[in-house]
C-alpha cells in the first residue's frame, strides 16, 4: 500500500484467444504475476471458471497458492472463489494453510457465481445458487472466527468441528457485486466485508453501489472495495483501442457464449464488437497520461482506491507483457504522483 492509500493490482481470467492451448495460457498468466511484482504492483487476482475457453483457471485458489510460491512480495488473490460449487469449510482450510505458508499475503475474494452447468457437475445443484450464498459465506467466516464450527442450515449440515491449521486471522474476503439493487451489496454490507466492482460497470454504477453499500451499513466512509477495470496503453488512444477492438472480440465470442444455465432460464447474450467498444468507452484505453487521467477520474468518482486492471485484453503474450510493464513504469507513477501532489490533497 503506498503512503497516498492508493493500491494498484492486475486481473488476470486466463483467458484463451483463438489458436492458444490451455497450458499455454495458465503459463502466461503465472509469468505475468511474476511480471506484475517486479513492475511495482501491490497485489494480482485470478478468475475462476468452468468448463469454457473465456477463462481456463478452474481454481483461482491452487494458481493464486502456485504463484505465492514463486514470489516474495505481491499479495496474491482470487477475483473470485465461487461459493456456488465449493464447499465453504474445505475452502477455509484452504485459505488458512495458504494464509500461513505466504506471511498474510493471500487475498480472498468470494463470489455467488451463476446458474450455469458447473452446478450439475459438481452436485451442488440450482438451490445451493439461488438461496445458499449467505449460508456459505457465514460458514466461511464462521470458521475463521470460532474455536469451531458447525452447520444446522437449508444447505449443509455437519458435527461440531475445528479448523486445522488453526487461522492466525479472521478471513475477510472481498465479495463480487454486480449492482446496486443486488442483494449481494447488502449481504456484503451486512457482514461489514468490502465489495469487489466488476468492470462491466462505468464510474457511476460503481459510484451508486458504492452509496447503496454505505446506504446499507448507514455509515459513510472508504470501505476497502475494489474496482475491475480494463487498460491498455498505447501511444495514443487510437492506437490502443485499435489493438482491444483488433482481439477482445475474437476472445469474448466463444467465451461469452459458453455459459450454459443449468435450467431452461433465458440469459442475456452481449454482442463481443459491442461490449468490446464499451469497454474501451469506459476504461482507461489511451496513451500513458490519458490512461493515468482515467485511473484517477474513477477514484475520484467512485471512492475506490485499490483498482486492479485486466492487462490481457490483446491475448498475446509479448503485447500484454508489454502493456503491464508499461502501465506500471508510465501510468501508476503519475496517478500517485498527482495523488500526493498539495492540490490533489486539498481538493477532498
Amino acid at each position: 500500500m503506498n503512503g497516498n492509500g492508493l493500491r494498484f493490482g492486475v486481473f488476470l481470467v486466463s483467458g484463451r484467444f483463438p489458436g492458444q492451448q490451455d497450458a499455454e495460457v495458465l503459463r502466461r498468466s503465472v509469468r505475468l504475476a511474476l511480471a506484475a511484482e517486479l513492475a511495482g504492483f501491490d497485489d494480482v487476482w485470478f478468475a475462476e471458471h468452468h468448463f469454457m475457453s473465456y477463462g481456463v483457471c478452474p481454481s483461482a485458489l491452487t494458481l493464486a497458492g502456485h504463484v505465492l510460491g514463486r514470489t516474495s512480495t505481491i499479495d496474491v488473490g482470487t477475483a473470485v472463489s465461487v461459493l456456488s460449487t465449493t464447499h465453504p469449510i474445505a475452502l477455509a482450510e484452504q485459505w488458512s494453510m495458504l494464509d500461513a505458508v505466504s506471511d498474510g499475503r493471500l487475498r480472498l475474494g468470494v463470489g455467488r457465481g451463476g446458474p450455469w452447468v458447473d452446478l450439475e457437475v459438481f452436485g451442488t445443484g440450482l438451490d445451493r445458487y439461488d438461496s445458499g450464498f449467505a449460508e456459505s459465506l457465514d460458514l466461511l467466516l464462521a470458521a475463521t472466527r470460532e474455536p469451531t464450527v458447525s452447520a444446522a442450515g437449508s444447505q449443509f449440515a455437519f458435527r461440531e468441528v475445528g479448523l486445522v491449521p488453526r487461522p492466525r486471522r479472521p478471513v475477510a474476503p472481498v465479495v463480487a457485486c454486480g449492482s446496486p439493487d443486488s442483494d449481494s451489496v447488502r449481504l456484503a454490507a451486512s457482514r461489514g466485508l468490502p465489495m469487489l466492482l466488476g468492470m462491466h460497470a462505468n464510474d457511476d454504477e460503481k459510484a451508486r453501489t458504492v452509496r447503496a453499500y454505505e446506504t446499507a451499513t448507514a455509515a459513510a466512509g472508504a470501505a476497502p472495495h475494489v474496482s475491475t477495470v480494463l487498460c491498455q496503453v498505447g501511444d495514443d488512444r487510437r492506437e490502443a483501442e485499435r489493438a482491444v477492438l483488433d482481439s477482445l472480440p475474437g476472445w469474448l465470442g466463444p467465451g461469452l457464449s459458453a455459459h450454459r444455465p443449468v435450467d431452461g432460464r433465458a440469459r442475456a447474450r452481449k454482442d463481443p464488437v459491442a461490449y468490446a467498444e464499451r469497454l474501451c468507452a469506459i476504461h482507461p484505453v489511451g496513451g500513458p497520461a490519458e490512461c493515468a487521467d482515467r485511473l484517477a477520474e474513477g477514484i475520484r468518482r467512485t471512492g475506490v482506491s485499490h483498482v486492479i486492471m485486466l492487462v490481457e485484453a490483446t491475448g498475446t503474450p509479448e503485447r500484454t507483457l508489454e502493456n503491464l510493464q508499461r502501465i506500471g513504469a508510465e501510468v501508476l507513477p503519475a496517478v500517485r504522483a498527482g495523488a500526493s501532489s498539495p492540490a490533489a490533497r486539498g481538493s477532498g
